[in-house]
């Protein structure tokens, strides 16, 4: 018989002595390889066993391996979650302050970049190891509310003992991914932790919300950006003849001249001057402007025998990437969750996918055809030729390779789907698997 998941929400906020002490049981329990009298919360179940594989040192010292304060400032002049540290100060510290908890900003690499709020529990952070430039991802440190939601990419809230690393077990976290809205990326965590005894059961739902409130600013970034670039751009068309279009340096549109309106180009993570070949667009003469890029359509016709192997890498937990190669062009770029689903579904099924099949694979529902249909309209943009449709499927002489992770069950760790959870369960598929 399964034991149920314990509400450690609830729970806490009863007693969070006695949660602490069931937790801890629990967790005891677990890594000594048997079953615990009650189950732990289903997402730290799946992280303890991620760290139980991965040979993660429950009893190890995480106090090293920080960055040195150069890179930490240049990680910082770089990263777009300087843009919304206004809106996560403004939604979280006060109370932050007040509760004795601290706020953490991480990059997607687990780096703590900024840490504020209270003077006595930043101090005990510092005991944890907690400290600027610490690299907290979870295949580093165990589960806690900085790596584990880059990994499951939601809120997470890791509560005493639900941390794998003992040391860690008296303190609280909840932590939540900022998504940038343009490509889907995850840019960072924001996290609210403080001791056991100082931690409410609401904080994960306020926290979540800040970390919403910071994509809208991010919306709003990205807008006005477009806007200044557009005002550049103008006066640059207006005197060419010809397709052109104004883009951004993530590929946003922002001008567009003799051509049908392009949302987003798919554009290779080292974009030079010159003449380029790219997704949806063909040849291009490539031009830098202020903020981004000019492109103009150019004659030559697109090389034959192009972009015929695809790579899709799912071996580093929580960040999917696609690389297509071929003759004269080679490109790769970072895939959202929902990306990385369908395109692996689609390379296990080489024969397609309807869209109603699909809405069964991803949600268990073959109705859900409209938002398939969405997601699979946005895939072609940048794997344009290589997709077939009705239904969906790869090219026949498109070579696939799809890199797993070396345990079933670390797929996609991220996905609630249907059709992942079932590829998890199957024995024997790790490594590379060629199509």
């Amino acid at each position: 018989m399964v034991n149920p998941p314990m509400n450690v929400a609830r729970l806490a906020a009863v007693d969070a002595a006695h949660a602490a002490r069931m937790l801890s049981e629990a967790r005891e329990a677990t890594l000594a390889g048997q079953r615990a009298r009650i189950a732990p919360r289903p997402v730290i179940e799946q992280s303890w066993g991620r760290m139980l594989r991965s040979g993660v040192d429950p009893d190890h010292d995480f106090r090293s391996g920080l960055l040195p304060s150069d890179e930490v400032r240049r990680r910082r002049d770089e990263s777009p979650l300087r843009h919304v540290l206004p809106v996560l100060r403004e939604g979280l510290l006060s109370v932050a302050d007040v509760a004795q908890h601290i706020m953490v900003v991480a990059d997607a690499d687990g780096r703590v970049l900024w840490r504020e709020g209270s003077s006595p529990v930043l101090r005990k952070a510092d005991g944890l190891g907690f400290e600027l430039g610490a690299d907290w991802r979870e295949d580093v440190v165990g589960t806690n509310g900085v790596g584990t939601p880059v990994v499951v990419r939601r809120p997470v809230q890791v509560f005493a003992a639900e941390h794998f690393a003992r040391s860690h077990t008296s303190w609280t976290c909840a932590g939540a991914p900022i998504i940038d809205p343009r490509d889907g990326r995850l840019i960072g965590v924001v996290d609210v932790s403080g001791p056991l005894e100082t931690m409410h059961p609401a904080t994960l739902a306020w926290v979540g919300s800040v970390a919403k409130l910071a994509e809208a600013r991010l919306r709003e970034v990205h807008l006005d950006s477009l806007e200044r670039l557009r005002s550049v751009a103008a006066p640059v068309l207006a005197r060419l003849a010809g397709r052109a279009l104004v883009v951004d340096r993530d590929g946003w549109s922002a001008a567009v001249s003799g051509m049908p309106y392009v949302r987003r180009v798919a554009l290779p993570k080292s974009l030079s001057p010159g003449t380029r070949w790219l997704p949806a667009l063909g040849s291009c003469a490539v031009e830098p402007l202020a903020g981004g890029w000019l492109l103009r359509a150019v004659a030559e016709e697109e090389p034959t025998g192009t972009a015929t192997r695809l790579v899709l890498d799912l071996v580093r937990t929580g960040r999917s990437t696609l690389t297509v190669t071929g003759c004269a062009r080679s490109w790769s770029r970072e895939l959202s969750p929902r990306h990385a689903e369908l395109i692996f579904l689609l390379a296990e099924h080489r024969s397609g996918r309807s869209a109603a099949a699909l809405a069964g694979d991803l949600f268990g529902d073959p109705s859900r055809t409209v938002t398939v249909r969405a997601e699979m309209s946005r895939i072609r943009r940048y794997l344009g030729e290589l997709l077939d449709h009705r239904p969906y499927r790869f090219c026949e002489d498109t070579e696939i390779e799809v890199l797993l992770p070396d345990n079933p069950r670390d797929l996609l760790p991220s996905s609630t789907a249907p059709a992942i959870a079932r590829r998890r369960r199957m024995p024997g598929d790790a490594g590379p698997v060629g199509h």
